[in-house]
């Protein structure tokens, strides 16, 4: 059993959800002490939870420690992960309405299942656009069409949308398995981004006037226009179970794209909401590196996966993307090394077309 320290560097749940994809593709049975330590509140958090249940049902693992706060968990897959359709409801991991983010349970199991061999459908419901995640567009707009470039085929249809703290969010994720095992996706090279061909907009509102979010885009729109950039932003409002605002902005470059979101709070007017939005894009497009903050380190997992070697360069090296290499290395599959000065990244996979530890097909 792999015993992996939970408390390294930022000691959060990027340690746990890297480690249980990484099992549920390998079979290797893992062991996480101290998980998510250095928070102010350590241990299983519900959507950290939900995300353990969601990896468990893809290889039928056995788990130990599967509790809200629990700081110990073992996970020991049992066959090679299914194809299906599946559901995983964040609220009913205690029964109560919550708005944990499913983005990151969606992050969670999409690898294991791409590896399969067929299609698979998974529904999430709880919260879409959440502080500390990336919003349901992010992965609509930069995560997946980036994935793609890697093979990965997987698509998103936002259902509905959830803000915290009530939740009640969905999102359906469709993957189409291509049959495959570790080092079967392609390897990608992110080193420049080339010119800015468009940035688009969504400001949307749920259970608040229709002013709202068209005051959002406006002032996305004008901001973006005194940088002398052009913007396309559409002011959209949903039905919910909850109030909530957001605006969410896509930067295309010739070779990369690029997310960068805000969340409306009570207080806070909806022009400086977009403003929030507008300044992240604007902070990272003067960097003129191809890879935002965000998806540095969520192309680690994938590149360690890959046939071959891949590249980027980031607008920020984190301690999460420091972490989160850390994790993947504890496996065996990738040696990662991170050039602070250039901000460069490169994943050098160890291990090419390996099979799971568990008898059997990945199908």
């Amino acid at each position: 059993m792999l015993q992996i320290d939970g408390s390294y560097g930022e000691g959060g749940g990027q340690i746990l959800r890297t480690s249980l994809s990484l099992a549920a593709i390998t079979g290797q049975p893992i062991r996480i002490d101290r998980v998510r330590a250095r928070r102010a509140k350590p241990g299983l958090a519900i959507q950290h939870l939900t995300a353990v249940r969601a990896a468990a049902a893809l290889c039928q693992a056995e788990i130990i420690g599967d509790k809200v706060g629990s700081t110990q968990l073992e996970f020991i897959p049992t066959q090679p992960v299914q194809v299906g359709d599946y559901t995983f409801d964040v609220a009913e991991t205690l029964g109560t309405g919550s708005a944990g983010a499913v983005t990151l349970i969606l992050q969670t199991v999409l690898l294991p299942l791409a590896l399969t061999t067929g299609t698979s459908t998974v529904t999430l419901r709880g919260g879409t656009f959440i502080p500390f995640s990336p919003p349901a567009s992010y992965i609509e707009q930069v995560y997946l069409p980036t994935l793609q470039r890697m093979g990965v085929q997987a698509e998103i249809e936002i259902l509905a949308w959830g803000w915290y703290p009530r939740g009640g969010g969905e999102i359906q994720l469709r993957v189409s398995g291509k049959g495959g095992s570790v080092g079967s996706l392609h390897p990608i090279q992110l080193l420049e981004r080339g010119s800015l061909q468009q940035i688009k907009g969504l400001a949307i509102v749920t259970e608040l006037p229709s002013h709202i979010p068209q005051r959002m885009a406006s002032r996305a729109e004008n901001l973006l226009a005194e940088a002398q950039l052009k913007a396309q932003v559409k002011a959209r409002r949903f039905k919910g179970v909850g109030a909530g605002a957001g605006v969410f902005l896509t930067a295309e470059y010739e070779q990369t794209r690029a997310g960068f979101g805000a969340i409306g709070k009570l207080g806070l007017p909806a022009e400086e909401v977009a403003a929030i939005a507008v300044q992240e894009f604007l902070d990272f497009h003067k960097t003129g590196m191809p890879v935002d903050l965000h998806l540095a380190d969520q192309l680690l997992l994938p590149a360690a996966l890959a046939s071959s070697s891949s590249q980027y360069r980031a607008a920020q090296i984190s301690l999460h993307l420091s972490t989160n290499a850390w994790a993947i290395e504890q496996f065996g599959l990738a040696k990662i090394s991170i050039d602070q000065t250039e901000h460069q990244i490169t994943v050098v996979p160890l291990i090419h077309k390996r099979t799971s530890k568990i008898a059997g097909s990945t199908q």
